[in-house]
């Protein structure tokens, strides 16, 4: 915890600080790549402070300079309109990378455990947040870091690099999956041509899961969504791809709630054969990423095997609807 506090006291002062107003500092569970910890000043403010791994550490591809992304999201979300935090300060490089963020007031869905209309409302508001998200846009595709090399002029190029990426990393750390890695690869590659539609690159969070939704319950009113967090998967890309994280493992065209919100904010909610399509890889690309990640996280023989049975025969079924709606696309 001494490092811990010697480094909270140089970053406070890199962002120009107050460094001998440092409280406390204590580590935020939930990061699975960079180490996260909440800095609290004497007058209450609270920071969070994001560390990535020594560059020797294994990981995916696309995991290269994570904190230029997530700095990308917060602007994109302040931009929006959207609660999320506020990039305070970034060091991507040097001897000591990091990023300094404000912290969002609440704490993750499944912790708030919303129910009944509470639950409805929230996921209405979550879809109307979401939506400004997506009035966002850049000026070309693919991930900000430059992981995977320069930004694309169109879609599905990007979208075939981000593909190729976990392809290989997959090729490297040989994890479990359903079917061998150059099937996998010639299904993305019979389906490329329906990504030639998405033709303006939109802030994507893509890491929408419950964990990454702050829920805050003011005593002056309603539960609301208190922030958007954890933004360092972000890519400019196709809208649709958010909803993979948004229903996990599952289908987004169950959660009325939250598309009648993403709807009255004028997001696009038409899902027809060309959209499901689109979807279906976006799930396909994130059930990879989970699968193939569970090697250089090391995560133990146990975690492993829930993964495998959790994720493995979603993958498999579908690359099975993408093979078949692959088939009427011309």
């Amino acid at each position: 915890m001494g490092d811990s506090r010697e480094r909270a006291r140089r970053v406070l002062a890199d962002a120009g600080l107050p460094s001998g107003a440092l409280a406390g500092v204590r580590p935020l569970a939930g990061g699975t790549y960079n180490t996260v910890e909440e800095i609290l000043l004497s007058d209450g403010t609270r920071y969070v402070l994001k560390v990535p791994p020594p560059p020797t550490v294994p990981g995916l591809r696309h995991e290269r300079r994570l904190l230029v992304a997530e700095a990308g999201f917060c602007a994109g979300a302040e931009q929006a309109g959207v609660p999320a935090p506020r990039a305070v300060h970034l060091a991507p490089d040097g001897t000591e990378p990091h990023l300094l963020l404000t912290a969002c007031p609440g704490v993750p869905w499944p912790e708030a455990a919303p129910a009944g209309e509470e639950h409805g409302a929230l996921r209405t508001e979550l879809g109307r947040q979401v939506a400004r998200l997506h009035r966002v846009t850049g000026t070309a595709f693919g991930y900000p870091s430059g992981a995977l090399g320069p930004l694309a002029p169109d879609w599905r190029t990007a979208f075939t690099a981000m593909t190729d990426a976990v392809l290989a990393d997959a090729r490297d750390h040989r994890p479990w999956l359903p079917r061998p890695v150059d099937e996998v690869a010639a299904v993305f590659r019979a389906a490329a041509p329906a990504l030639e539609v998405v033709t303006v690159p939109v802030l994507v969070h893509f890491d929408l899961w419950p964990g990454n939704i702050l829920v805050d319950r003011p005593a002056d009113g309603p539960a609301r969504i208190g922030g958007l967090i954890d933004g360092e998967r972000m890519f400019w890309g196709d809208p649709l791809a958010d909803f993979v994280s948004l229903a996990l493992l599952d289908d987004i065209r169950r959660d009325d709630a939250f598309l009648a919100g993403y709807a009255e904010e004028g997001g696009p909610v038409a899902l027809d054969e060309g959209a499901r399509l689109r979807l279906a890889l976006y799930r396909a690309y994130l059930d990879l990423i989970m699968l193939t990640e569970t090697v250089p996280r090391a995560v133990g023989a146990e975690d492993a095997r829930r993964v495998r049975e959790r994720v493995g025969p979603h993958l498999a079924a579908t690359l099975e609807d993408i093979s078949e709606a692959s088939k009427f696309t011309s």
